[in-house]
């Protein structure tokens, strides 16, 4: 993925500079041109990079930090403060709400990953708790009902369009008036492409939109097109009152950064980007988290969130208690690689990690580490009970590995290669051991008054040491935001 570049570059320049044994004007210097090369590599405007070097240098003055200051940390921050500002819009955008109908219709260039995205944005939904539902009122492109009603049909969302009917206009508001007496909180209307020189489309446009009374207006973009993203966000802005903004294709050209930029130009909000084909390859574009990201600083949030999703409530203080007692049987492993599966494409949860660049796991990797992930599954499902639940390393003998071997239709040695995986992750989760866990009513008396100090007293001294002491632990718990975040980490919080 080419924003994992982007990232990767950002990240070294930062590295770099901190490597160096003394901060001064030529390494600050050095620093700030790999960004601003970095910058301009992904498209983006070279008046709003060249702003953003004056405003960091306006910023970081070296001459007049007394002495004592983190330097490296004053940079670090003024660099990401600068790149939120380039990316922030500076205005939110409507949020549909959970068991009140609304409708969103999503408008863009023909080509740009429209009606798939209808579906992910649908799907994403309906994972949260919506009833989604998806209308075509694309008459003008041949096959977009089928392609839609084969995107729903996977998906297992309601839709609504015809064959038959040309009309649009007519089509959108019968859909959107069925799917309301089905009781659908989040009805979503897809329009034809339309380019900003067609004004027939344009037209066209507008009368579904006056006709359906959209409660949010999505304009869908192409990131290839880079900067000239500002020229068509401002066209379709001028038409009709687009409140949100979609990037596609982040994952194949050297254009994502100036596409953004340029979007954030137009004082449109980014909601989504889209980072693949899969439905699952799409991502909630924040912009504090997303910079965070590509710094290498990770998105703990993001991540807790992820956790939350896969792992059920119910579950988390049993998962606690496991990690507390240190003993890691084959059958947690299975549990987690479980779990792994479900969070969606691993290179996305590796970049939530602080110290992890998405260019870690590359495109084709993340594949084979997915296969792999199910490779050892299989062999677990060739396991007894006694196996499974067996903290003995000794008890798996070579007439078991043969057995599980036959029984997968694997070979031996990669049932050797899973058990050797299986010592490693248990000697790092050995170091969890003596983690404490609040009892059941201690929890959200605690999450209310926690703090480092606190936090301190709960971590393990290897984990605490691991992230760098109390210093490490500051900043973390900085990062993600809130102590509710910081608990849920540990199965506790509101629920």
């Amino acid at each position: 993925m080419v924003l994992a570049q982007l990232g990767g570059s950002i990240s070294r320049a930062l590295q770099q500079m901190s490597n160096a044994t003394i901060i001064d004007e030529k390494v600050l210097n050095e620093c700030l041109n790999e960004i601003t090369r970095a910058l301009l590599q992904s498209d983006v405007q070279f008046k709003l990079v060249r702003d953003m070097q004056s405003n960091i240098k306006k910023i970081v003055n070296l001459d007049d930090l007394a002495a004592g200051h983190n330097k490296r940390k004053i940079i670090q921050q003024a660099i990401f403060n600068e790149l939120c500002k380039m990316l922030d819009p500076g205005k939110p955008s409507f949020t549909p709400k959970k068991g009140k109908t609304s409708v969103v219709m999503f408008v863009g260039l023909q080509g740009s990953g429209k009606t798939t995205t209808c579906t992910k944005y649908a799907y994403y939904h309906q994972k949260k708790g919506w009833r989604p539902a998806l209308v075509c009122a694309d008459t003008f492109r041949a096959g977009a009902f089928d392609q839609l009603k084969q995107n729903a049909t996977k998906a297992k969302i309601p839709f609504y369009g015809s064959y038959t009917e040309s009309d649009p206009v007519k089509i959108a508001v019968e859909g959107v008036e069925t799917f309301k007496k089905e009781n659908c909180d989040l009805i979503i209307v897809d329009t034809s492409g339309r380019h900003k020189q067609e004004a027939a489309l344009f037209e066209e446009m507008r009368q579904v939109s006056e006709a359906t009374k959209p409660d949010l207006v999505i304009f869908v973009m192409d990131s290839s097109i880079g900067q000239a993203a500002f020229d068509q966000a401002q066209a379709f802005k001028q038409s009709v009152s687009v409140g949100a903004v979609i990037v596609t294709k982040m994952d194949g050209h050297a254009k994502g950064g100036g596409a953004l930029s340029a979007v954030a130009a137009t004082k449109s909000p980014v909601i989504f980007i889209g980072t693949g084909e899969h439905m699952d390859e799409f991502e909630v574009f924040d912009v504090k988290p997303f910079v965070s990201r590509l710094l290498g600083m990770g998105d703990w949030s993001g991540f807790m969130d992820k956790i939350h999703e896969v792992v059920p409530m119910d579950q988390q203080p049993e998962l606690l208690q496991k990690l507390s007692e240190g003993n890691f049987t084959l059958r947690i492993m299975y549990e987690q690689f479980q779990n792994i599966l479900k969070m969606g494409p691993i290179n996305q949860v590796f970049s939530m990690l602080p110290g992890f660049s998405a260019e870690l796991m590359p495109k084709g990797r993340e594949k084979e580490s997915s296969a792999k992930i199910k490779r050892y599954m299989t062999m677990m499902d060739s396991m007894t009970n006694e196996e499974l639940d067996s903290t003995n390393p000794k008890l798996m003998n070579e007439s078991r590995m043969m057995r599980i071997a036959r029984g997968s239709g694997r070979q031996v040695r990669e049932v050797m290669e899973m058990l050797e995986e299986y010592k490693r992750l248990a000697k790092i989760w050995s170091k969890m051991k003596g983690l404490k866990i609040p009892k059941k009513g201690e929890m959200s008396a605690l999450s209310r008054n926690m703090n480092a100090q606190h936090m301190s007293k709960v971590l393990p001294p290897q984990m605490l040491k691991q992230i760098g002491g109390m210093g490490g632990l500051q900043n973390l718990m900085k990062q993600m935001g809130s102590t509710k975040d910081m608990m849920g980490m540990f199965g506790g919080g509101d629920k």
